[in-house]
């Protein structure tokens, strides 16, 4: 498979995770819970990153790592959001969230949209050596 085709089902993920979080923006809807969410689309973003650079991602959950094996320097505010993969799934909080929903929902977004002109650019590499 296409390092374009992997990246794409990661951006897929992305997607689910994205509109996941925008359907619960109500203060009432927990921190924790949507704290996982926007931390699992960062790394998804980031694994695709490694995958369009045609190398495999490692079976981590660390935002640290992955975005150094992206080249992908990442805020403060996101890289915060590295407790919600696992502590604060199993550990009673409260664990706030660094910034605003609204404000880590842009960031993501931003991101995403970084990623998708790269795999934009991938797919019309792949599809120029094809033909």
């Amino acid at each position: 498979m296409p390092p374009s085709e992997d990246a794409a089902l990661l951006m897929q993920i992305v997607e689910r995770h994205l509109k996941g979080m925008a359907l619960t923006m109500h203060p009432d809807y927990p921190d924790e819970d949507w704290g996982f969410s926007a931390q699992q689309a960062v790394e998804e973003l980031l694994k695709a990153l490694i995958v369009l650079g045609d190398e495999r991602p490692p079976l981590t959950h660390e935002l640290r790592p992955l975005a150094a094996m992206a080249r992908q320097l990442l805020s403060d505010d996101l890289l915060n959001l590295q407790v919600y993969a696992v502590e604060a799934r199993y550990r009673p909080g409260p664990f706030p969230l660094p910034t605003s929903r609204e404000a880590l929902r842009r960031e993501i977004e931003a991101f995403q949209a970084q990623v998708g002109q790269q795999l934009a650019a991938q797919q019309r590499l792949e599809q120029d050596e094809t033909a």
